[in-house]
């Protein structure tokens, strides 16, 4: 019905945290403000106390809040932003580097891999063809920003060699390395967005530990050429606690 608010299915800890995050997001709450108690947590929102310590302790694992001993809850920060892949291609092709600010990347890994259904599905093969596959942590001063994977069709591996290699690449990314090679450059992308809860892989790949409960942004990138043939698809495990924040003109 028009007007009505879709209901949130999601567990009452999960809300209860979302929208602590939304009052450290907004300024509400600051830096070194302490959260309410336990108990008052409960009582605001009419739930257990065994719920509002869930939806604390949620908040802690994505590092957000820490507990003090004796004292309560404190705020460390906000939540810190998120790069989507798209922004990291326009960025190596400015700065030769994907990196944001007061970000590094590291464990950089590659490999032929067989290819996942829905990575397949994305370029365009047969699930379980060879594809090559690389991946890297992103961090900042808060720790993991985001566990990005590139795949991309073998047929570069020839090309470009350097993709084939566990280390950065020297151009800043494998789109400015095919470009350079082949001369196929990126003129559409198709980016999406999707939240969900991470499952173990996803856990293991951000470096959290097993069965945590976290909600993450999962950002993908499909990078097409003239053609409208997939030079690459990218995808973005954002870390829990992480905030996308997108910037548009508006034209009167």
């Amino acid at each position: 019905m028009t007007g009505q608010r879709r209901a949130d299915n999601r567990p009452p800890y999960m809300r209860i945290a979302e929208q602590l995050r939304e009052r450290i997001g907004s300024g509400d709450l600051r830096p070194g403000d302490l959260l309410p108690s336990i108990k008052a947590l409960a009582g605001e929102f009419g739930v257990s106390t065994a719920t509002a310590d869930r939806a604390m302790r949620l908040l802690r694992d994505e590092g957000i809040v820490k507990g003090i001993p004796g004292v309560g809850t404190e705020v460390i920060g906000r939540p810190v932003g998120l790069s989507s892949g798209s922004e990291r291609h326009d960025r190596s092709g400015l700065t030769h580097s994907t990196w944001g600010d007061g970000e590094q990347s590291s464990g950089h890994r590659a490999a032929i891999v067989a290819a996942p259904s829905d990575v397949a599905a994305a370029l365009g093969i047969a699930g379980g063809d060879d594809v090559i596959r690389r991946s890297r942590v992103y961090r900042d001063a808060r720790g993991i920003v985001a566990y990005s994977t590139s795949w991309l069709p073998t047929e570069f591996a020839t090309v470009v060699p350097a993709l084939l290699r566990s280390e950065r690449l020297p151009n800043g990314s494998s789109l400015n390395e095919i470009a350079k090679a082949t001369n196929r450059i990126t003129v559409r992308r198709i980016d999406e967005e999707q939240a969900r809860i991470a499952t173990g892989d996803d856990l293991e790949a951000l470096e959290l530990p097993p069965h945590t409960v976290a909600a993450i942004l999962v950002l993908t990138s499909r990078f097409l050429d003239a053609d409208d043939q997939v030079l690459e698809y990218g995808v973005d495990l954002g870390a829990p606690g992480r905030t996308r924040t997108k910037v548009s003109e508006v034209v009167a």
